[in-house]
């Protein structure tokens, strides 16, 4: 018997994936989860779904979804200093891959051990997202690999020579006596409350 798909069909099974895995299906995957045995009739409902589109390709050919469906709803702005009055009321959608990794090609997170930038508001367990293309300024937050050892630190250049500078107090500053390589400058913090 012939089971009849529809577009939305395969976008929810496809979406219904990405929701579980936090990926997109490969196409034999595809096959599977749509139900079809030709990778041709894969490739019939993947040029369907980019010319809805419902998916895109990256640059590196790809697929991605075209709208997160992990993104959540902005309700609007809160006053973190003196209490005011406000409405709640939906302003826009917001992903926070979108939101928080401008380029997502030359970023990663790493998960945050010990207390160097606490000062930073960089706590031990929280994640930081890593731009390895961007050029450091003075001031920067960087990875760097620093006579065979990894830290996260300030990134402060002095004249011809650069420091890292811990953001506690009970750090000293590190000055590298070999070997100095900035692998990326930080560009956001995750820190989770509650599990």
């Amino acid at each position: 018997m012939k089971v009849k798909r529809t577009l939305q069909d395969v976008e929810k099974k496809i979406t219904d994936f990405f929701l579980e895995n936090g990926r997109m299906p490969s196409y034999s995957e595809m096959a599977e989860i749509i139900g079809v045995r030709s990778k041709s009739v894969v490739h019939f409902w993947v040029a369907k779904l980019l010319d809805a589109g419902v998916v895109q390709k990256d640059s590196k050919g790809l697929l991605t979804l075209t709208k997160n469906p992990r993104a959540l709803k902005l309700a609007g702005e809160v006053c973190a200093g003196l209490p005011a009055s406000a409405e709640q009321e939906i302003r826009d959608i917001v992903s926070f891959d979108e939101y928080l990794v401008s380029n997502p090609e030359k970023s990663f997170l790493l998960s945050v051990t010990g207390d160097s930038m606490i000062d930073a508001g960089i706590m031990e367990k929280d994640l930081v997202i890593v731009e390895n293309s961007r050029e450091p300024k003075s001031g920067d937050i960087v990875l760097a690999e620093v006579d065979g050892n990894w830290t996260m630190k300030y990134f402060r250049r002095k004249g011809d020579r650069v420091i890292l500078e811990a953001a506690n107090a009970r750090y000293p500053d590190i000055i590298a006596r070999a070997d100095l390589r900035i692998a990326g400058v930080i560009t956001a913090v995750i820190r989770k409350y509650y599990k």
